[in-house]
């Protein structure tokens, strides 16, 4: 098995996008190999528990080894979705999530989530989960294929893909990253370099069900913080970060009253203030130390 390893992205705008008190409880809640954590945990010593949760049991492993020094942490084996329900009982000065998927878990060819790599077609972060890459692959119908090519990867020849893919399962059980990688390409010509990346976005959101994670997450996570408390979501791709935008967006919105009207009467006031107008996206010197983190996005809001 590989060594866990994992860049963290924006590691030093994360810190600073928090205000943390004595006495403030944390939530990491996706904390893959821990970097984002022990950066926090050695800017604010103040925290009086970090809760660092992954769906990854590995990830979890490897957390409690880089962050051995910290006893303050507490390590939960969950999706961030289900995290808000299991501790609403506590109000946190700060919640973190960095979603997707990590750079571990691409770089491991057994995990199946790289076409770059050849692998059994998995892609499950959950190891757990009964539905893996494969499954869909074989057994959904074309036009449930195609839906979610196009949906998840908004990759336009999401039909042809899909009709190649269920012409070639029928010759032969597709189980690997490389068949899969072989069949897109065959498919699309030259567009097949962002056709295989968008089809391979596509399966791994929809095996992991993350859109459908994060926007159980924001509105609950939320709810969570103590006053004053903050919020840092950072993306991958257009789709989550639209999500996140809008649910910013109206959690900091307003009256809503006509503007006809001279007074308000609606009662609705902001629940949150946007500490970031625009993302916040990598330096050119993490962009040339990492280029993964090309794509990543940061949001923060405040609980007013």
């Amino acid at each position: 098995m590989a060594e866990f390893v994992h860049v963290p992205v924006l590691l030093q705008e994360v810190v600073d996008s928090f205000d943390l008190k004595s006495g403030d409880w944390f939530l990491d809640a996706t904390v893959g190999g821990g970097g984002h954590a022990k950066a926090l945990l050695k800017k604010f010593p103040q925290i009086k528990k970090y809760i660092a949760i992954d769906q990854d049991a590995e990830a979890i492993a490897a957390a409690k080894e880089n962050l051995a020094d910290f006893t303050q942490v507490e390590y939960k084996n969950i999706n961030y979705s289900e995290a808000p329900d299991e501790l609403n009982s506590h109000k946190f000065g700060g919640i973190l999530a960095d979603i997707g998927v990590s750079s571990y878990q691409v770089d491991t060819a057994e995990r199946g989530f790289s076409f770059q790599k050849d692998g059994p077609l998995d892609m499950r972060m959950n190891t757990e989960n009964p539905i893996s890459a494969a499954e869909i692959i074989n057994n959904y119908s074309q036009e449930e294929l195609a839906n979610i090519i196009y949906k998840y990867g908004e990759e336009k020849n999401s039909r042809r893909i899909a009709a190649a893919i269920v012409a070639s399962r029928k010759k032969q059980k597709i189980v690997t990253t490389f068949q899969l990688k072989q069949i897109i390409e065959s498919a699309t010509g030259k567009n097949a370099v962002s056709a295989v990346q968008r089809t391979f976005q596509a399966i791994r959101i929809y095996v992991n069900n993350e859109l459908g994670a994060l926007q159980e997450f924001i509105g609950k996570a939320f709810n969570l913080l103590r006053k004053g408390g903050r919020l840092a979501i950072i993306t991958f791709h257009s789709l989550e970060d639209r999500i996140v935008k809008q649910a910013f967006s109206s959690l900091c919105q307003g009256c809503i009253c006509p503007p006809s009207f001279p007074v308000c009467v609606c009662g609705h006031k902001p629940e949150g203030k946007l500490l970031t107008k625009k993302p916040i996206i990598a330096s050119e010197k993490e962009l040339a130390q990492n280029k993964r983190s090309a794509s990543a996005k940061l949001r923060v809001i405040e609980k007013l």
